[in-house]
Order: C-alpha cells, then sequence, then structure tokens
C-alpha cells in the first residue's frame, strides 16, 4: 500500500535519522512496567543535560477498596532522585481507559508540564456527557498545562520531542518521537501481540491502520517504546521494547502487506468479543481531569461515578 508523503513523519525520521548517524546523543529510556494494569512507564531523558520526561504514569488503585496509592509512581521519583535528572514533561499519549494517571501527584514531587494533545477536548466532551458531569467540569483542556497539535514539538534538553497524532485507538492518540525512540502510546503492542482495539467511543480500525502506517514509515532502526504488554500465547515474560523493522516485518496484526480492508474487518471482528476494561470507568473519569481527582463532596470524601448500562 502506498502511503502519502507526510512532513510531520518526514520530520520525526529526520530526528531520528540524526541520531542514527551520531548527530546528537540517543535518549536513556527507563521503563517501569506497572503489572497491576500491564503498563509500561517511562522516564526519558538527555544525557547531555539531565533533562527528563515522564510517559504514561501509573497512580496505584484498588477497585474493591477505592484506594489509592503511590507506591508505583516513587519508584519513578526515587529514580530521577538518584540520577540528579530535572523533569521538564509530564506526557501523556492518550487518556487511557485501563489505568490511572499519576501525573498531579508526580509533578508536585518533582515538577514538570502535564502535557497531552488536543483531542483531548473530544474525550471530554464524550464522557462528560457518559458522566453527566455538571458545567464545573469545563471540556476546554484547561485541566492540563499544554495541549499539542501534530507536529508540534518539545525541546528537551538538546534533544526535541516531535508529537505526532496517531487516532484510531481513541480520537486523541499521540506518539512521541525523540532521538532514536518513539513511544507510540496504545496504537500497537510487541509484534507477536498485534495492534489495539478500536472500538471505544471516536475510535476506528481504519484510522487506527493508517495511524500504524504513519508509524512504521520512520526508520527501521527506531526504537518502539510500547504503554502495554499482556505476553503473548507461548511467551513467558513482560517486554515493553521492540524496533520499526520488527513491527514492519512480523506485527501479527499490521505486518508489511498487511491490507487495511482486511486489517479493518479482522479488528472489529476481535474487538466484538472484547470486554470493557476493567479499570475503564474510574480511569476516564481521572484521565480526562488530567489525573486530578474529582473534587471532594461536603462531607470532604472524593467520589466516582458508576454510570449503568452506558458502555
Amino acid at each position: 500500500m502506498k502511503m502519502k508523503s507526510d512532513p510531520n513523519i518526514a520530520q520525526a525520521a529526520d530526528l531520528v535519522a540524526q541520531t542514527l548517524r551520531g548527530e546528537q546523543d540517543a535518549p536513556v529510556v527507563r521503563g517501569f512496567f506497572h503489572e497491576p494494569t500491564f503498563t509500561a512507564s517511562y522516564v526519558v531523558h538527555d544525557p547531555a543535560t539531565k533533562s527528563a520526561a515522564i510517559i504514561d504514569s501509573v497512580l496505584d488503585f484498588d477497585q474493591p477498596s477505592g484506594r489509592t496509592a503511590t507506591e508505583f509512581a516513587d519508584q519513578m521519583i526515587a529514580y530521577i532522585r538518584e540520577g540528579g535528572l530535572e523533569v521538564d514533561f509530564i506526557l501523556e499519549t492518550h487518556a487511557h481507559a485501563d489505568h490511572l494517571s499519576a501525573a498531579p501527584y508526580l509533578q508536585g514531587e518533582v515538577g514538570g508540564e502535564i502535557v497531552i494533545g488536543r483531542e483531548i477536548l473530544t474525550v471530554q466532551e464524550v464522557f462528560g456527557k457518559v458522566f453527566n458531569e455538571s458545567a464545573a467540569f469545563v471540556r476546554d483542556g484547561s485541566q492540563f498545562d499544554r495541549l499539542i497539535e501534530d507536529g508540534e514539538t518539545l525541546s528537551l534538553g538538546e534533544l526535541e520531542f516531535i508529537a505526532l497524532h496517531v487516532p484510531g485507538h481513541t480520537p486523541a492518540d499521540l506518539a512521541y518521537v525523540v532521538g532514536d525512540a518513539v513511544f507510540v502510546g496504545d496504537t500497537m503492542f510487541m509484534p507477536d501481540y498485534g495492534t489495539a482495539r478500536a472500538d471505544f467511543p471516536g475510535g476506528d480500525a481504519r484510522t487506527l491502520f493508517r495511524s500504524i502506517r504513519r508509524l512504521m514509515a520512520l526508520p527501521e532502526d527506531t526504537r518502539v517504546f510500547l504503554c502495554h504488554d499482556y505476553k503473548a500465547p507461548g511467551r513467558n515474560k513482560f517486554v515493553w521494547e521492540t524496533t520499526i523493522g520488527a513491527q514492519r516485518a512480523r506485527n501479527v496484526h499490521a505486518h508489511d502487506g498487511i491490507d487495511e480492508d482486511d486489517f479493518v474487518a479482522m479488528r472489529t471482528a476481535r474487538d466484538a468479543t472484547l470486554g470493557m476494561p476493567r479499570l475503564i470507568l474510574p480511569s476516564i473519569q481521572i484521565n480526562m481531569r488530567a489525573g486530578h481527582l474529582p473534587e471532594p463532596e461536603d462531607n470532604g470524601t472524593r467520589y466516582l461515578k458508576l454510570p449503568l448500562n452506558s458502555l
């Protein structure tokens, strides 16, 4: 399938090529895996300046008791402090449906702007209605410190992030390219596991396929860091790093040569068999607020809603 030239991909590919040619340092990437939600979170830093970004953080949440905790986020904080890193950004690839973001807690401990794609406004509008949010919940993205557009760049010391809009899983998904690395959120999983679902409100399998092909236009040596791993059949350990070349050659759902219509048919049929993520209702309520918990009611307690027969 021949794809049209994309100036943002060309820019991102050029950044990657510069790293591969040795013209800039590759970012240092440290992954942290939260097994209860199968989520990979990252601390990324520029080795020259120690400027850092946190990507897709997790707040521990015990649903039966309604209790939150910060044990997982504290591991990231310890790593940041031990390495003498300075956090500039706390990046979200999208409003996750399977875990709560720890962004506000991390910001309070180590600083950094909380950043997400501008299409979060679409998510806020859709789920603001699902949860019957009052006018107090504004749908303008102001809960975040910065909303970024497709192709926009963020400086990380001597390195540069470029944001790529890769909708399909949700309308608001972003991937972040920095140096020789790309953080793809939920667009793709390990090659032996395939691709993300596309049946959430605003999701679309055809759009997801095109977003994946957009990412696969990056150089084959690009390191790909995933947001989740669930262990494919026959694999007994969690892994969350691969390459664009491996995805193009072996991704079971979207390798080179897969037809778009075939992908859409496969993804649609597969999604029809999937139940809702276990934490979707608490996660979306929190994450569309940039990780902030709902305001306490007059008794001092915060509450999450559980809409019945809505999803």
